[in-house]
């Protein structure tokens, strides 16, 4: 089996085209990390507020999360390539039907809840089909294939508001659900695990994975310290993170004083920041421990909270600057956390053991954006809520020190 070939090359090579075509499955999802450039057409066309036009992010993200866990156990019993091809379809109706003339209930129907339950069967299918294929090198692989979610609004925010510019941006929803059916559809045809006893060439599972029997020794998941550390972390980078891609636009506006246009392309620029922490946590995890890489993850967070509270007219290093560290920080939670699962559980069950940790994904998104959304009807500013974000960095810090711990020793890490 160590012969075998995909894409009509030796394994070996063939399975690193595995990780730009995860990507772009990817990318084509992580328009979602554009929604803060529809937020302002939406508020005008449907007559709602800063919250009410979070609210269909706030549920696509939270309906994501929840459909993380069943997209494990719907991977074994159908295949990667039917869950791919269903969820790709369920995402590009939902955008499609957003389209439709009607109000925010619809619009969160549509768009929150159908392309949220899309989303949310395909996003686990990469990463679970490359964490197959590279088990010798986890960290790298799965943060070079997520960082097509976290690179996308670089891509998707200036298409969308070129597409909302020149046909508005019900017909934006049409075109963008027909584009990314075609791509995932014709993706999902090449995505596939390997053989069940296929390893890399001269890679010793026995050897690498020798301090990875954490799995074993600490009984099941949900019985172990480490994942409510995790979850709890994980909440939390989230938290801040996704409130921040969801108000960036809309905030650039409103307290800098920037123009649409401008605003639209800080959004991209900070989608490289976010792809860019993918990249770099992921390797740090790998290097160091998860326990470090959340620490630092946080720091950055607290500094950029920090620097926002003074943040005023004018002030755009400042914003460029703390959105950047946010964005950054939250990217490398999404190689932080299933890097940190595979690392503590098998990897066998890595699909629906990231699943179930990608809950707290959800838990972040649902109190991150609606916070961030109060706030600002509450008090006319989003300035307000880098209180919160800063005082759950520290907490975050202190959770990682103690809550991760003795789950992920150096000696273990190491030897993972």
């Amino acid at each position: 089996m160590q012969y075998m070939q995909l894409f009509g090359m030796p394994a070996e090579k063939g399975r690193w085209l595995l990780i730009p075509l995860g990507a772009t499955v990817l990318l084509c999802l992580g328009t979602v990390y554009s929604w803060s450039i529809f937020r302002k057409p939406l508020e005008k066309l449907l007559s709602i507020n800063a919250t009410e036009s979070l609210l269909p992010f706030t549920v696509l993200l939270v309906l994501f999360a929840v459909l993380m866990p069943i997209t494990g156990f719907c991977i074994n019993r159908f295949g990667t390539r039917t869950v791919t091809a269903v969820g790709g379809v369920i995402t590009g109706l939902g955008y499609m039907l957003s389209s439709l003339d009607g109000n925010l209930q619809l619009l969160t129907f549509t768009y929150g809840v159908i392309a949220g339950v899309g989303v949310g069967i395909v996003y686990g299918v990469p990463l679970a089909v490359v964490a197959k294929w590279f088990p010798d090198k986890k960290g790298v692989a799965v943060g070079l294939t997520v960082i097509g979610f976290g690179l996308s609004p670089l891509i998707t925010a200036p298409l969308a508001k070129s597409l909302i510019d020149s046909y508005g941006v019900r017909q934006t929803f049409v075109i963008l659900g027909l584009v990314f059916t075609a791509i995932i559809l014709a993706i999902a045809t090449v995505l596939k695990t390997p053989p069940q006893d296929w390893t890399p060439a001269g890679w010793n599972p026995n050897v690498a994975t020798s301090g990875g029997a954490s799995s074993s020794n600490q009984g099941t998941m949900l019985q172990s310290q480490g994942f409510y550390g995790l979850w709890l972390c994980y909440t939390i980078g989230t938290f801040s993170g996704l409130a921040a891609i969801g108000i960036s636009s809309p905030l650039a506006q409103e307290i800098i004083q920037l123009d649409a246009a401008t605003a639209a392309s800080t959004v991209s620029l900070f989608a490289v920041f976010n792809a860019l922490g993918r990249i770099f946590f992921g390797w740090f995890t790998d290097r160091f421990s998860p326990k470090m890489g959340a620490i630092v993850s946080f720091v950055l967070v607290l500094i950029a909270s920090l620097i926002m509270l003074r943040a005023g007219q004018g002030a755009v290093a400042t914003y460029l600057v703390a959105f950047a560290l946010f964005y950054f920080a939250f990217g490398g939670w999404l190689a932080i956390a299933p890097t940190t699962t595979l690392i503590l559980f098998s990897s066998a069950d890595y699909a629906k053991n990231y699943g179930i940790v990608f809950t707290a994904y959800g838990a972040g998104a649902l109190g991150g954006t609606l916070l961030a959304g109060r706030i600002r009807d509450i008090f006319g500013s989003y300035t307000g809520f880098f209180y919160p974000t800063a005082g759950l960095a520290i907490l975050g810090i202190v959770l990682a020190v103690f809550m991760l711990k003795r789950s992920f020793s150096p000696s273990t890490v190491a030897q993972v």
